[in-house]
């Protein structure tokens, strides 16, 4: 074909604009994220949803990104890339504008899910695109285009608090949802003039099978075994479907059949290292985006009584990523990706573990080091993916995404608001055990169940209290602002309980990082590209 771009046709203009573009359409992504976070509890406790299903909420703006992200992985090359990222705009404007018309748990579900799903096509499109125009410097230039994450974080989060300051008693939730069509307007005009170079898995004649052996049967069967689990779970919710018992091990066989299969129509099992990389995915996306989502509830306890907002602890934490992750040039001058990861989960895991008990400046300080920790999982990963497995293309790169992405709806958010069910439960039961007896209720979660407190049982066990004993079960239990003492102790509780999984990544990256070290040092892996 004549019509055939690669990355080196194309000017250093026209270079900067694909970049921005690319950058504006991944930072819309952060603005509808910053949502949810900032105002997760607001619509919950508008529209009466229990901690978990806040929760679900969230992770349908995540999960979901794994099915366009992989799927568009394997077309992409074949479709081109413009005409994608216009279906990812149309997605996420769908997503603002229906979820300002949304009153019920489903319909913030589906807008949650079209927010998913143009995600997915986003970064399908532009981690490729960024590695083929940078094939030197992938690590660097990932992470550069990854700041547009925090920078949605902070700018949808300060939007929201600075808005609310012009009106008093602030804007509704619904006002808010509108703002993610900014930067989308932005990046749909700015793809208009762009040229779009091929993959260097194109360029470099890879052949396409080749691609599908880097991922094999194991990682095929872990994306399959987390999609088929996590559809089921939303069937089951939204439809008239009912999911067979025992449906965590119905979907692993599943997973493992339709795995085995992708396996032997490639002939591979797939890269081990590349599948460790997507299993360790599940911790970086519970230690990144599961805390973040939860952040505005975990902190709220931590900052009560100092006149900060607790969604300013997005903005701080954000900020110091957006920066953190624009100078990433000179970080990794003196780190490899396997190295720098190791010492984010040193980082985190003080961090988050400080937290838990910190008083005064100190929450400050831990909260800097949480920040510091989180910054580079996740650019990090995507480089070390794109530099060490090329063959793979567009497939690899975006597979380990998808799998952090999928897991974090999955398990990495809802499991801490199980934890906050949870801890919030056995309060209750401790300091107000009639309440606890009058709502308590069953959740599960994959092949667990839990107790928590239904909050709409909890609300009319309540009501029907003398006054006396309704004012002393407040201070105890309250969905309202000022919160009981169930929902501070919870806060700290779950910030204890996600140190876990920073822990595990600082063990297994520090493995990882050894490993290249005893074989020499870590070198990333070059392609010889051609422009046949």
């Amino acid at each position: 074909m004549t019509d055939i771009i690669h990355a080196s046709d194309l000017t250093d203009r026209e270079k900067r604009l694909l970049f921005w573009a690319s950058f504006f359409s991944l930072m819309a992504a952060g603005v509808g994220f910053a949502f949810r976070v900032a105002l997760g509890g607001k619509y919950g406790a508008e529209l009466g949803l229990t901690e978990q299903q806040t929760g679900e909420v969230f992770g349908a703006s995540l999960w979901p990104i794994a099915i366009t992200m992989i799927g568009f992985s394997l077309v992409v090359d074949r479709t081109g890339y413009r005409m994608p990222m216009y279906g990812a705009f149309l997605l996420q404007a769908i997503s603002g504008v229906g979820t300002f018309f949304a009153d019920s748990y489903g319909m913030l579900y589906v807008c949650a899910l079209c927010a998913g799903l143009g995600h997915g096509i986003i970064e399908a499109v532009i981690n490729p695109i960024c590695a083929a125009v940078y094939p030197k410097d992938k690590t660097k230039w990932l992470t550069i285009l990854h700041a547009a994450w925090p920078a949605g974080l902070a700018g949808g989060t300060l939007l929201i608090l600075g808005v609310d300051l012009l009106k008093d008693g602030g804007f509704s939730w619904q006002f808010h949802a509108l703002w993610i069509l900014l930067p989308a307007a932005a990046y749909a005009l700015m793809y208009g003039p762009c040229k779009f170079p091929v993959d260097e898995r194109v360029q470099a004649g890879i052949p396409y099978k080749d691609m599908l052996r880097q991922v094999g049967f194991l990682t095929a069967a872990l994306a399959s075994f987390l999609l088929v689990y996590e559809i089921g779970n939303q069937c089951d919710q939204l439809t008239g479907w009912t999911k067979p018992e025992g449906w965590f091990n119905v979907s692993l066989g599943i997973g493992l059949v339709i795995g085995l299969g992708f396996g032997l129509a490639v002939r591979s099992m797939g890269r081990p290292l590349f599948f460790l990389m997507c299993l360790l995915m599940i911790p970086v996306a519970t230690a990144e985006l599961g805390t973040d989502g939860w952040i505005r509830g975990l902190m709220e306890p931590v900052l009560d009584g100092k006149n900060i907002p607790a969604a300013m602890a997005l903005v701080f934490s954000a900020s110091i990523m957006l920066v953190l992750r624009v100078f990433a040039g000179g970080i990794l001058k003196y780190f490899s990706p396997p190295g720098l990861l190791f010492v984010s989960g040193i980082f985190s895991a003080i961090g988050l573990y400080w937290l838990s008990s910190a008083t005064g400046a100190a929450i400050f300080i831990a909260f800097v080091l949480y920040a510091l920790g989180q910054t580079y999982y996740w650019p990090c990963v995507l480089g070390f993916t794109s530099e060490r497995y090329p063959q793979g293309g567009a497939l690899t790169l975006n597979t380990v995404s998808a799998i952090g992405l999928l897991s974090a709806g999955i398990i990495g958010t809802p499991i801490l608001g199980v934890a906050f069910d949870e801890s919030i439960h056995a309060t209750v039961v401790a300091e107000a055990p009639a309440l606890a007896e009058a709502a308590t209720t069953e959740g599960g979660f994959m092949w667990m169940s839990h107790e928590k407190i239904d909050p709409a049982a909890a609300e009319s066990y309540l009501a029907n209290l003398p006054e006396e004993e309704r004012t002393a079960a407040l201070q105890v239990y309250s969905k309202s602002e000022p919160q009981g003492s169930a929902q501070a102790s919870a806060g700290r509780n779950v910030l204890l309980y996600a140190v876990r999984f920073p822990a595990l990544l600082m063990v297994v990256f520090g493995i990882i990082a050894l490993y290249f070290r005893m074989r020499g040092g870590y070198k990333p892996i070059e392609l010889d590209t051609h422009s046949a």
